[in-house]
Order: structure tokens, then sequence, then C-alpha cells
């Protein structure tokens, strides 16, 4: 997940310094990620599987379906940033995008058919990126300058330890009832409610200026030359890069996976995630961060090459997951951070939020895409074909990249 940032606090403090503390608020946030988290990531962990195995869907159905997933978020994430401009209220913009994904988990039991879980995965990712934006100005708000970068690393480390205890929790779920996927999303809107308690209840009610300049200035950066390049490159590499659900499938696929394990992949490239992000991101502040952005695509393609090249062993599994989570430290963070650089600082927000929606919206042609290679050819030869697809990718994306930190 990227971070998108304000440009400026509302409230500063003038006696803090590089010693600060990192604000309550930032805390109480960093928990209701946390909780959110778990529940996004059980559903998540079993989809997949779910839509393919249990509801019978085709690939291409549930390339469609996965390609929402990941597009529709980023499509309004912009959309409620200019709300929370608008309003002046991030919490209760943040609230009501939190409360929709909530809604959207236990909503998952009665949908059965396409078009019920075409509905019920757009009302989900709506809800987040309603609530991105608005969540993220809270935090820039609560912190003093000198510590912003502390208090963002303090919610991110809460949200993805999230991430990693959601599919533990559905594996478990699993393994106690096999089968057992409304048990799963119960579970995960118990999760989700809970979250939404906490950010209504102890979140504190801050106001912050508003005025809509980050929307404007959008339009204007989208069109200079500065950040037109980082735009292309992300673009091109994303449209080279098969979603996390393919991989995992692919791997379950040609291995001999019980149903019952598969959300275990996720916790795997989770947790090397979080091994990874903090060196990888030093590596990225010294090196240069289009290189270390370059590096993780590097990674991706020997995950293509290892996942296409398996026969389900354990080894090989591991392998995969571990260069999955290593692409994920070296791009989730550091592509923000090289676009920070291209804007002027009054539009930091919305450049990020471009450079979001550009990546996944080429996730979203992918996806469909590779769901027909996948038909036509198997998942071995997909991969490969995918992976021969990235090389090209990575080359233009180094052209369009070169020189671009002078």
């Amino acid at each position: 997940m990227y971070i998108t940032i304000r440009d400026r606090p509302a409230k500063l403090k003038p006696q803090a310094g590089p010693k600060a503390r990192v604000a309550g608020t930032v805390v109480l946030l960093g928990v209701v990620s946390l909780l959110t988290d778990v529940s996004s990531e059980m559903v998540t962990a079993v989809l997949p599987l779910y839509l393919t195995a249990e509801l019978g869907l085709g690939l291409l159905a549930y390339g469609l379906v996965d390609g929402l997933y990941q597009g529709v978020s980023a499509l309004v994430r912009i959309f409620g940033g200019y709300l929370n401009d608008r309003t002046s209220r991030p919490k209760w913009v943040a609230a009501a995008g939190y409360g929709i994904s909530a809604l959207s988990r236990v909503a998952l039991i009665p949908a059965h058919g396409f078009a019920a879980i075409t509905g019920v995965i757009t009302a989900d990712r709506l809800g987040k990126g309603f609530r991105t934006a608005p969540r993220d100005a809270l935090i820039a708000d609560a912190s003093d300058p000198a510590v912003l970068g502390r208090a963002f690393g303090v919610h991110r480390t809460l949200d993805t330890i999230g991430a990693a205890l959601g599919p533990l929790a559905a594996f478990t779920l699993l393994l106690l009832v096999p089968g057992g996927y409304s048990s799963v999303f119960v579970a995960s809107f118990a999760f989700g409610l809970l979250g939404v308690s906490v950010l209504v209840l102890f979140v504190p009610d801050r106001r912050t200026s508003g005025g809509g300049l980050a929307a404007k200035r959008l339009f204007a950066e989208l069109l200079g030359p500065r950040l037109r390049r980082p735009l292309l490159a992300a673009g091109v590499l994303g449209l080279f890069t098969v979603s996390d659900g393919f991989l995992y499938l692919s791997l379950q696929h040609s291995g001999d996976f019980a149903a019952r394990w598969f959300p275990l992949m996720y916790v795997g490239t989770n947790l090397v995630y979080l091994t990874c992000a903090i060196p990888l991101g030093r590596l990225a502040d010294r090196v240069g961060r289009a290189r270390a952005f370059l590096g993780g695509h590097l990674a991706l393609l020997l995950t293509y090459l290892v996942a296409g090249g398996s026969d389900g062993g354990l080894v090989a599994t591991l392998v995969a997951l571990g260069l999955l989570g290593a692409y994920y430290a070296a791009t989730d963070g550091v592509l923000p951070a090289l676009i920070s650089k291209r804007v002027p600082a009054a539009a930091r927000g919305s450049g990020i939020a471009a450079a979001q929606t550009v990546v996944v919206l080429a996730r979203f042609v992918v996806s469909l895409a590779f769901a027909g290679l996948w038909e036509m050819t198997g998942p071995r030869s997909a991969l490969q074909l995918a992976g021969a697809a990235l090389v090209v990718g990575i080359g233009v994306a180094g052209w369009l990249l070169k020189g671009i930190e002078r």
C-alpha cells in the first residue's frame, strides 16, 4: 500500500523537534489500520481460491474481479482527498470509507453470482479509496514536521502487522473448519467493525484546512515534463505485473497444497516484506530510488521464473514468496519517494496519488490479459511469457528513468 501525505500539518508545536514523540492520534490510527488490515487480508488470502474452487468462477471472471479489487480504490482515492479538503472533516470521511469496507465483508456470504461478487468487491475497494487520503491527512495534521517520517513509519508498521496476521487468522479458521469460508467472512467483518469503533470512539475529530489545491495541481503536474517520465515508467512496469492472486494460484496449481494452506502464502510474503522494507529503503536512499525501483522489478522477474518453472515443491515456493516480498519492499515505498521529489510540495500528495492510479489501472489491464493467457497456455507458460515481457518493460523503464535523480 502506498502513502499519501498532506503538504503541511494544520497545527504545529513550535517547541517540538527531532526527539518529539509520535502523536497518540498516529498510534490510534495505526491500531485502526492494523484491525482493518487483519479484516481485509483475511478476505484477500482466501478470495482467489474461494472464487475459483468454491464458486467455480473461470479465470477470466476472476481476472476481472481481481482487476476491480486492485483498481477501484485508486480511481476514487483522489476524490477521497478532494472530499476531505472540501469538508475539512477527515475523521468522518475516513470513517465512512472504513464502514463501507467492513460491511462488504459480511456481504460476501450471500453473494454467489458473478454480478453480486463484483458489486461487493467494488464496494470494498470504494471504501478503501475514500479512507486513504483523509487518514493520511489526520496523521500529517497531528504530527510535527520533524517526526513526520517516523509517524508514518509507526503507522505503516502497525498496518503491515495486521496484513501479516490476517492470513494467519484465515488459515486458522480454515484449519478448524475446512471449507468454512463463511466463518472467515464473519470474523473479517468483526475485525473491520472493531477498527471502525476505535476510529469513531477514540481518534480526535481534528479539522484540517481545505481549498482543493492538490486536486487542481494534479492535472497541471500530470502534463508537466518532471512527472511524465516516472509516471510512464511506473505504468509500463505495471502492465507486466501479475497480481499476487495469480502467482499464488499458480504455485498451488502446480503443487500438492491443500486449500487450507493457501493463506500462508500471503503470510510468507508479508513477513519478508516486513524484514526487508527498512534495509531496502535505506539502500534506495544510498544508491538512488530509481535504481532500487528497477531492482525490485528484477526480483519480480525472478519470481515469475521460479514460479513458472516450479513443480510446486516447498523450496521453490519459499523462494518465490521471498522474492515477491523483496519486490514489494524495494518498490512499495520507493515509488512515492521518487515521485515526491519530482513535484512541488503543494502538489506532492496529488502526484503520489497519480502514480498510484497509473500503476493500478495498468494492473487492471494485465489481470484480464493474464487470465486469458493462462486459459490458452496454462500457468507455467503464462508466467514465463509474463517474465519475457517484464524484461522488455524493465528496459523501457530504465531508459525513461535514466538520470532522473540528478
